[in-house]
């Protein structure tokens, strides 16, 4: 491996990530680091195994979306050096980057930490990119811009000790306002701003908090924990209620892992007393959430600086100098679906529409000039694959079509029913079943054929993903796809499960689809064109798509689409993929969570020891909390170890404890000062210990305390570790792997 090349830009933090991804890259290499370990170590750097062998796809975590021009230009030059000049925008606000080779994905992260882009957690069992409505600062219906307590829930998360080793992902969404643009009721956490009133009768900034929402082959919609929370409030709530999914939450079924299945274990009332009991031991008892976020920049300067509105009249106006009579149509179609006034009079957001969410190299750094000659130099990446741009002067709106044209980026119709979402597929994914590109593709085509008027058409929204996992979140759309297959004799079909219903009902309620039929792929289009038709001739007048589809019930579309399930009549091109020509089979690949034939207990000492570290770091930076949950993590790590040596497999950070005590805790010796003594005569002693992290305030003194007894623990864990191999007659463990002062 080559050597890294890391600017003095970079934080001393990134840094040592950066440095610590290339050393267990080595590691893995060299057979000393095991390949369990080391995908969940390289998960949460953002590196991500794909469907082809030996390559990466690498995750750009960017919170709510934002970039600016130089951080998408240094995207578009990292793309190039090192994946394939594409960069492909996700549902999560994201943009990743394919085919890395695994070796250069540490040069890779330090290029984009220079332009202050990071990596870090966003993949793995933590909390994943924190989205927003890509509209927030400039949403006429907003109460407030919610982008500096997005930032704040971004960057008081990241590397928090307590997200860095939960049983599953975690998401988390705000809304600007009660249209809920950042679909917050598919999320863990999901914020809604709202004003509301504080204890002392005052009108203060809040959210509506929803909890416990997610996709997947058990969708569920949030529940609401709030109907108001102050915002200085919310992000200790957050922090508490990870404290309780870390403790509490599934860790062996991965399909029951998810918050959403705690949720519906302990009841929403059993969740929140649990919460509530962790209110003692966080960071802060209330967070106040800056208001300047980048310094005195552009942005705040024209943000307040109102300019008179222009009608569509006086655009057009501008627009006939320049563009063909015939033309002007296209253009006209553009100016009323791509874009709209901001709140701040006078500015206007432009919304790129971009097919597939992919965007060439090229296509990308000329972007990032118009966006410097016409727009403020905030760009935002939306969770339905395109772009938006902010602060365009309305008499620049005919000029800036002009340069998006040219770049492929003024296709009309902008999170329309045009505009279809949709995850990569069996392009490059290793759980997709079938090809999630090809039919996005051919449903659009129909649509521009045949039903051009969908352009203008913002309330069915088309979702598809390639597989059931709902990357592309076809559980929250009107009309939902997603890869299947169905066998037919010995041969098997690409298939589409149709799901409808979803998304938001008439009134503004996010509701979950029902799987309606699966159908074989390539009758994906005849599906779209029986409820497109069925609609337009049935629907009452005025009523949304979601009204109708409750009142004609799930059974009225399951008879409309039934003939195109009948296998009967499949063709041989039925056997075949959009845009593959070799008769389908699947092909679903091994995911992130395989098992491994390794010595795991040494790997999780090892896991211990680093935490242990990480520790001792956060005292001697007086951040006493965080000292406290690290040195927590090594109880339940080490406990973990040992347990695993005697084949005892619990599924909860609770089981583990409880099982320790059952197996070891006789022989664990230690004292705890009376001060720090817990009360509860119901808790066995050693659980009683570990638990004590939310029965004291985060103090120096308790830190010390329970970071010296974790050391204690982490000793008797590795002596008797070492007893058992000597008993079994096994290869010691090797103290050059724990690097105890490092």
């Amino acid at each position: 491996m080559s050597d890294l090349i890391i600017s003095d830009k970079v934080s001393a933090v990134a840094k040592r990530d950066i440095i610590d991804l290339q050393q267990k890259i080595g590691g893995f290499y060299s057979g000393e680091t095991p390949e369990e370990a080391f995908r969940k170590f390289r998960l949460t750097r953002g590196v991500y195994g794909q469907r082809q062998p030996g390559v990466q796809m690498i995750r750009i975590k960017l919170p709510y979306g934002r970039i600016t021009a130089d951080q998408l230009v240094r995207i578009a030059d990292t793309s190039d050096k090192f994946a394939t000049g594409n960069l492909h925008a996700t549902t999560r606000q994201d943009i990743q980057l394919h085919f890395v080779k695994l070796s250069d994905s540490p040069q890779l992260w330090a290029d984009l930490e220079d332009a202050g882009i990071t990596l870090k957690e966003a993949c793995g069992n933590t909390i994943r990119n924190v989205t927003a409505s890509s509209i927030a600062g400039i949403d006429p219906d907003e109460p407030f811009d919610v982008t500096p307590i997005t930032h704040s829930i971004f960057s008081y998360f990241l590397r928090n000790p307590i997200n860095q080793d939960m049983g599953r992902k975690f998401k988390i969404a705000v809304s600007s306002s009660e249209k809920d643009t950042a679909l917050a009721f598919i999320h863990d956490v999901g914020l809604i701003a709202k004003m509301g009133q504080n204890e002392a009768g005052e009108t203060v900034r809040g959210f509506k908090v929803l909890i416990g929402g997610g996709l997947g082959a058990q969708p569920f919609s949030a529940q609401t924990a709030f109907e108001f929370l102050e915002e200085e409030k919310v992000i200790p709530f957050i922090e508490a209620m990870l404290r309780v999914f870390d403790r509490y939450g599934e860790r062996v079924r991965r399909h029951k892992a998810r918050m959403k299945f705690l949720l519906n274990d302990l009841g929403l009332e059993g969740m929140m007393e649990k919460v509530e009991e962790e209110r003692k031991a966080v960071r802060n008892k209330i967070f106040q959430i800056p208001e300047d976020l980048f310094g005195t920049n552009e942005y705040e300067a024209i943000n307040h600086a109102p300019r008179p509105s222009l009608s569509e009249a006086e655009i057009l106006k501008i627009a006939a100098e320049s563009i063909e009579a015939d033309k002007l149509d296209i253009f006209t179609k553009w100016l009323r679906t791509n874009t709209f006034e901001q709140k701040q009079k006078g500015w206007y957001a432009v919304q790129l529409r971009v097919l597939l969410g992919d965007m060439n190299s090229d296509t990308a750094r000329s972007l990032a000039d118009v966006v410097r000659q016409y727009a403020a130099d905030d760009i935002r990446v939306t969770v339905n694959q395109g772009y938006i741009l902010r602060f365009v002067k309305g008499e620049d709106l005919v000029a800036l079509y002009h340069e998006l044209a040219k770049l492929g980026l003024a296709a009309p119709g902008f999170d329309s029913t045009m505009d279809i979402t949709t995850c990569p597929g069996t392009d490059t994914c290793n759980l997709a079943i079938s090809s999630s590109y090809g039919i996005t593709r051919v449903l659009e085509d129909v649509m521009r054929d045949e039903f051009p008027e969908m352009i203008y058409n913002q309330d069915i929204k088309i979702k598809i993903s390639g597989c059931m996992n709902g990357c592309g979140q076809h559980n929250a759309a009107n009309i939902g796809f997603h890869g299947s297959s169905i066998k037919n004799g010995k041969l098997v079909l690409p298939a589409l499960q149709v799901l409808l219903g979803g998304g938001f009902s008439g009134d503004g309620i996010g509701l979950i689809g029902d799987k309606v039929i699966k159908v074989p792929t390539k009758r994906g289009p005849e599906v779209l064109r029986l409820i497109f038709n069925d609609y337009e001739a049935n629907a009452l007048d005025g009523e949304y798509f979601n009204q109708y589809y409750l009142r004609q019930t799930k059974n009225y579309f399951f008879q409309l689409l039934k003939p195109l399930a009948d296998l009967t009549t499949v063709q041989d091109d039925d056997y075949r993929d959009w845009d593959h020509d070799e008769l389908f089979k699947t092909e679903i690949g091994v995911g992130e969570c395989a098992s491994v034939l390794v010595d795991l207990v040494a790997t999780t000492i090892i896991e211990g020891q680093e935490k242990l570290n990480l520790a001792k770091e956060s005292f001697q930076s007086d951040v006493w909390a965080d000292a406290i949950y690290h040195a927590y993590n090594v109880f339940i790590t080490g406990a973990k170890g040992l347990l695993m040596s005697k084949d005892v497999t619990t599924n909860t950070q609770y089981g583990i404890i409880n099982d320790f005590e059952t197996h070891f805790g006789a022989d664990f010796k230690y004292n705890v000062p009376a001060e720090f003594a817990v009360e509860n005569q119901a808790e066995t002693p050693f659980k009683a210990l570990v638990f004590s992290i939310n029965k004291f305030e985060p103090s120096e003194a308790f830190a010390s305390y329970f970071i010296n007894t974790a050391e204690s623990f982490l000793n008797f864990v590795r002596e008797t570790r070492e007893a058992q191999l000597i008993e079994t007659g096994e290869p010691a463990l090797q103290e050059l792997s724990f690097g105890k002062d490092s």
